[in-house]
């Protein structure tokens, strides 16, 4: 049965029993009584009806201020549909909270900075990323045209041209960004910026490697083509200048040789295909053999001492090996004749540690960040004198984060520096730590 028939036939049912009643009564009583009865009882009935739309204009007023009143008769199916209606309502309400919810948990987590603008650049709406990239905040800015509150030349030139299409590249607040604007429904735009900063670095870091690679390669392989164009003009070269050449060819190819073996290393230690194979190391054999490199490459020209108080530990022994005799080798390079070199490994507040500290030239304070980068030198000259490559202290940090541990360095010029290698606790073996 279809609905309007099942509100007619009760409806009528309840007029027509009215009738029945009042008929009944001017049957028996007489024509005045049955009419003063039916007309009250359909002055009752309709009592009934206006209560009832009182009650329901109340509560459509406000919803949630009071409950929904129980009804009578065709009252009772319609206030039913309400409540269902209201229900429903009630959980679609609850699920579009809940979306909305995670939808701006979603936009706060975002890397990428999202505003929303109206059809004339009005600020309605911006994530945390993008506050911290174009200098916003929602609370303060709101209701504010962006053209206002970013007034870089580039980014108004980009709104008036209004090329959309194509995203702007952004210098701004010491970040570089790459915004585009993307119109949506009809009076709304979204503004996103990425922060291109840390892949720009590296992408510049990527270029200067392949820039110093090639010079550092470019003047050992001069200096070798220079003696082989020498040798093959003048055949009849005397005997000690031959001999000086090929002594000064042998040591640029050592120079490449060492270079591309740093290179490889880095490759190595930076590849996610070399996993770290940990094993005990023994530090005393391992510091007392570097000692013995260390006092070869002095050849007498500075005086050592090596003391050995703290745990061996758990690591790469090629690795940590590599690392260390690159501090070490460093501390003879820059220390003029007559310097004294320490070389230390005990036990610090964190875990184990090596300190090497020397009577060097020192570094400027300007420098020392920038240690670790490849092929930075603090004295170009001086670094070509000793045969550096420029790369050990980039192996070195490599290391020490495959290591999770950490290098620190303090140094002053003309007073000597001091690098410390610092290691978690838990790379110490555990017979060390039984001992201990």
């Amino acid at each position: 049965m279809n609905p309007q028939m099942l509100f007619w036939i009760p409806a009528l049912l309840r007029i027509l029993l009215i009738f029945v009643i009042s008929g009944v009564v001017w049957a028996l009583f007489g024509v005045l009584p049955g009419l003063l009865l039916g007309l009250a009882l359909m002055s009752v009935a309709v009592v009934v009806q206006l209560h009832y739309l009182f009650r329901l204009s109340g509560w459509l007023d406000n919803p949630r201020s009071e409950k929904l009143p129980d009804g009578w008769g065709a009252w009772t199916d319609i206030f039913s549909r309400l409540y269902r209606l209201r229900r429903d309502d009630e959980k679609h309400q609850t699920e579009l909270s809940e979306w909305l919810a995670r939808f701006r948990q979603a936009m706060h987590l975002l890397p990428d900075g999202v505003v929303i603008m109206d059809d004339v650049l009005f600020l309605e709406w911006c994530n945390p990323a993008a506050e911290r990239h174009l200098g916003l905040q929602h609370g303060r800015d709101k209701g504010m045209r962006v053209t206002n509150l970013i007034r870089t030349p580039d980014f108004i030139d980009y709104i008036i041209l209004g090329r959309y299409d194509q995203p702007l590249t952004l210098s701004l607040r010491e970040r570089k960004l790459i915004v585009q604007i993307i119109p949506f429904e009809n009076r709304r735009q979204i503004l996103v910026t990425h922060d291109a900063t840390e892949s720009e670095r590296i992408d510049m870091m990527r270029r200067d490697f392949i820039a110093n690679a090639s010079h550092e390669l470019r003047t050992p392989l001069t200096v070798i083509n220079g003696f082989l164009e020498i040798a093959q003009a003048q055949p009849d070269l005397d005997p000690k200048t031959r001999a000086g050449h090929l002594q000064l060819m042998t040591e640029q190819g050592h120079r490449m040789q060492n270079l591309i073996g740093d290179m490889l290393t880095l490759t190595r230690l930076e590849s996610i295909d070399y996993p770290l194979r940990p094993e005990p190391v023994d530090m005393q054999a391992m510091l007392r053999s570097l000692l013995l490199e260390a006092e070869v490459l002095s050849a007498g020209k500075h005086s050592f001492s090596l003391a050995v108080d703290g745990p061996d530990i758990n690591g790469s022994n090629d690795e940590l090996r590599s690392a260390f005799s690159n501090l070490i080798s460093n501390a003879v390079r820059y220390t003029p004749a007559g310097g004294k070199i320490q070389i230390l490994w005990q036990n610090g507040k964190a875990g184990p540690q090596l300190v090497v500290r020397d009577s060097g030239i020192g570094i400027s304070a300007e420098h020392i960040s920038r240690l670790t980068e490849r092929f930075y030198r603090v004295d170009k000259s001086r670094s070509r004198e000793t045969q550096g490559t420029g790369l050990g202290l980039a192996i070195v940090k490599h290391v020490l984060l495959r290591h999770h541990g950490s290098l620190v360095v303090e140094s002053r010029p003309g007073e000597g520096s001091v690098f410390t290698v610092k290691l978690p606790a838990t790379s110490i073996v555990a017979a060390a730590k039984d001992q201990a």
